[in-house]
C-alpha cells in the first residue's frame, strides 16, 4: 500500500493532532504517500483531499482540537454517498484510511471497508465508551480538565456551604464522571450505568450535613435520566440547602493533551499505518493492559463498554 488518508470524525478530542502528526510521520518514514482529508467524512464526499508532508504536521503535538477538522456528516447514513465516497478515495488512489474517532466514524468506516477499502480505527472520544480499548485518545486529558474544574468549584461551594451538581459529558458511557468522581472526592457519583435513587442522593448529602460537612459535590453525566434542574430542586428542598448547577460543557474538549493522551496517540496512530502498510484487512487500533492492539473493526464496533463496579463501589466507600 503506498498511499493512504487519515481523517478526523465525530466530536473532537484532545490528542487527535498527536495522532495525525503519528499517521503522517509514520506513513512517510514508510515511504508511504499521506493525505489529509479535511472536515471528517463531509469533506472525504466534497474531495477536500491533499496531500501532506511532515512539515504539515509540525508544532501540533501539544495543541487540542483537530487540524483536520472534523463533522458529523448525515448524508454518510445513505448507502449512495458511501459509494461516493469510496469512488473519491479510487479517485485520488487512495487504498486505505486511517479514522480517528469514536464509534460513529468507526461504523462510517466499516461501511467503507465494505466497497473494499482498508480502514484503520484509531480510538478518539472523550467519553471513553469504546469497548475494545481500555481508553481512547482524549479520555485522560478530560478527566484531568473536570478534575481541575471540581477544585475549583469546592473552594466557593464550601464558603457558601451549598450543595454543586456538575454535569459532565457522556450520554451512554459514565467513565468521564466517574474517573473525574473518584479522584475528586465527589459525595455523589451519577451514570447512566447506575440508576439513579433520588432519595439516596438525598440521604447522602444529609449525613454529610450532619458530620458536619460543609458542602456537598454531585458529579452526573449527562446520560443519566434524572434532569439537573429537577436534581437540584428535590435537594433543595429535602435538605434546605441551596443547590447550584454548572454545566462545563465544551470545555471538557478543549485544552493541551496530557502525556497519556500523547503517547496513546502517538502508539496507536503508527501502528495504524504499519498495519496498513501489511496490507491487514480493517481493524480497530486500541490499547489493553498497557499493550498496543489491534482487533477486526466490525467486531470492534460491536463490544460493549465493560462497567468498572469496583471503581464506583470504591467511589462510594471514600465519599
Amino acid at each position: 500500500m503506498k498511499k493512504i488518508g487519515v481523517l478526523t470524525s465525530g466530536g473532537d478530542a484532545p490528542g487527535m493532532n498527536a495522532a495525525i502528526r503519528a499517521v503522517v510521520r509514520r506513513g512517510i518514514n514508510l515511504d508511504m504517500e499521506v493525505y489529509g482529508i479535511q472536515r471528517g467524512y463531509e469533506g472525504l464526499l466534497d474531495g477536500e483531499i491533499e496531500r501532506m508532508y511532515s512539515y504539515s504536521v509540525g508544532d501540533i503535538l501539544q495543541r487540542g482540537g483537530t487540524i483536520l477538522k472534523t463533522a458529523r456528516c448525515k448524508r454518510f447514513f445513505e448507502d449512495k454517498w458511501v459509494d461516493h465516497a469510496a469512488k473519491m478515495l479510487q479517485t485520488f488512489g487512495i487504498e486505505g484510511v486511517v479514522v480517528i474517532g469514536g464509534e460513529g466514524s468507526f461504523k462510517g468506516g466499516y461501511e467503507l471497508s465494505k466497497r473494499g477499502v482498508a480502514i484503520m480505527g484509531v480510538p478518539g472520544t472523550i467519553d471513553n465508551d469504546l469497548g475494545y480499548t481500555d481508553y481512547s485518545i482524549g479520555f485522560d486529558t478530560a478527566v484531568n480538565t473536570v478534575l481541575g474544574l471540581i477544585t475549583n468549584i469546592r473552594d466557593t461551594s464550601s464558603s457558601h456551604e451549598r450543595t454543586t451538581i456538575i454535569e459532565v459529558m457522556g450520554r451512554h458511557c459514565g467513565d468521564l464522571a466517574l474517573f473525574a468522581g473518584l479522584s475528586g472526592g465527589a459525595d455523589v457519583i451519577m451514570i447512566p450505568e447506575v440508576e439513579t435513587d433520588i432519595n439516596e442522593v438525598c440521604r447522602k448529602v444529609l449525613r454529610g450535613q450532619r458530620s458536619g460537612k460543609g458542602h456537598s459535590l454531585i458529579l452526573k453525566a449527562e446520560g443519566v435520566e434524572m434532569d439537573a434542574a429537577e436534581l437540584a430542586s428535590v435537594l433543595e428542598e429535602m435538605t434546605a440547602r441551596e443547590a447550584k448547577i454548572v454545566v462545563p460543557g465544551y470545555i471538557q474538549r478543549g485544552g493541551s493533551p496530557t502525556e497519556m493522551d500523547r503517547r496513546l496517540a502517538s502508539l496507536t496512530g503508527a501502528k495504524a499505518v504499519e498495519l496498513l502498510y501489511d496490507d491487514m484487512p480493517s481493524r480497530a487500533v486500541g490499547i489493553q493492559d498497557g499493550q498496543i492492539i489491534s482487533v477486526d473493526l466490525g467486531e470492534a464496533i460491536k463490544m460493549k463498554r465493560d462497567f468498572n463496579k469496583e471503581i464506583f463501589d470504591l467511589a462510594e466507600i471514600l465519599a
